[in-house]
């Protein structure tokens, strides 16, 4: 009895042993933020980042300035959503939905508690803005042109062969080439790292580019990270601060926002916080061709780069779907253009309908396919809103 009860405590001491010594070697090996993703999702009983996730990082603060309130379209309060668009919603957990027409709010609608002045996470839909942000430092003479090479503001890449070859532009439309795997489901991964992790910029500058820039699209979180410490060097301004001064405020934004930081810069590919009815006056200032009361906030030339097809970066059979940090469908009726989201965020202009839709939520649709080749539910918003119109 002795004898068994002194090899039990042996093997637990082992055990503990083991388990302390994996720890440390994880944190030694510079990926703790595995225990901080696993906390903060899985723990929490999400599978992935999810939207009310800012009080778990630090901020920065996007100051609102005098506020310029939606004027309400004529129909407001009188219109119904169909049945179709209302389970779609529904189904997936969305928290808010707006439909603008003709730059006044047509409607609104919210779940869960949920409000207009909640703020949730826009994920991805941060990648525009930041590409907005670079259209401005373009205008202001920060940076020369979308062609001048990223290692005029990011020389530690400058040994880097494939790296000396990568442009501005390169990280706006996805083409950089960098080495990066998007993967959002698993904690042991670069984006996972990026999200979780305390110096993102650290992260990014000790990798590499994996091919030739300027070539095939291919959807890279970490371009959009890139493209972050470009500004920041280049403007001598973190992100947050420069969009406030350029558009936050001149917009007349409702209310302050705030955005994620890791390391004190900006995470640029996502983490954006704020509401349904600021985040559309995006997509109506993309609608208006970059104007907003009569100011010319960005420069109406870059809005159509950005929001026209880089044909260069697809194949001759390829859909063409993406421009300057903005998915496109030109093979709809009607053709519509969007910011998206992670888990369903949704900034979606139909120009020839003068029509921005506005989704925020908690999931999206992965049920349903052969709609066309952006996320389904992109269709569905589109498609049942013209009904509705």
């Amino acid at each position: 009895m002795i004898a068994l009860k002194k090899n039990s405590l042996i093997t637990l001491v082992i055990i503990f042993s083991i388990l302390i010594a994996a720890i440390l070697a994880v944190y030694i090996t510079g990926n703790g933020y595995i225990f901080k993703a696993v906390r903060k999702t899985w723990l929490k009983g999400h599978r992935t980042t999810h939207i009310d996730d800012y009080p778990d990082f630090d901020n920065h603060i996007i100051a609102a300035g005098i506020p310029q309130y939606w004027d309400f379209h004529p129909d407001y309060g009188h219109i119904q959503l169909t049945d179709t668009l209302r389970k779609e919603l529904e189904d997936f957990q969305t928290i808010g939905f707006a439909i603008i027409k003709d730059g006044k709010l047509l409607y609104e609608e919210y779940w869960d508690d949920y409000s207009s002045e909640s703020y949730t996470n826009s994920f991805s839909m941060a990648k525009t803005i930041t590409t907005m942000l670079l259209g401005k430092a373009l205008e202001q003479g920060f940076i020369r042109s979308l062609d001048e090479p990223l290692v005029d503001f990011i020389p530690e890449f400058s040994r880097d062969t494939f790296g000396c070859l990568a442009t501005v532009g390169d990280l706006s439309a996805m083409t950089s080439g960098f080495d990066w795997t998007e993967e959002y489901y698993s904690p042991f991964n670069v984006m996972t790292q990026a999200y979780f992790g305390n110096n993102i910029e650290k992260q990014l500058l000790n990798r590499r580019f994996s091919q030739a820039p300027g070539g095939h699209f291919r959807y890279c979180s970490a371009d959009t990270q890139l493209l972050a410490i470009v500004l920041k060097r280049a403007t001598g301004k973190n992100l947050a601060q420069y969009l406030s001064e350029e558009f936050w405020q001149p917009m007349g934004m409702e209310h302050d926002a705030l955005w994620s930081i890791s390391g004190g810069i900006e995470k640029s590919f996502c983490c954006i916080h704020s509401n349904v009815r600021d985040f559309a006056k995006f997509g109506q200032l993309l609608l208006q061709d970059g104007k907003w009361n009569g100011k010319q906030l960005l420069d109406s030339a870059f809005v159509k780069r950005m929001i026209t097809p880089n044909y260069r970066a697809f194949d001759q059979d390829e859909p063409k779907k993406y421009g300057y940090s903005i998915w496109i469908d030109e093979e709809h009726d009607p053709l519509f253009y969007g910011m998206m989201g992670h888990l369903g965020q949704r900034i979606i202009v139909v120009p020839d309908k003068s029509v921005v839709i506005v989704r925020l939520g908690k999931s999206k649709d992965t049920l349903h396919s052969g709609k066309g080749h952006l996320d389904v539910d992109t269709y569905y918003f589109v498609d049942e809103v013209m009904k509705i119109i």
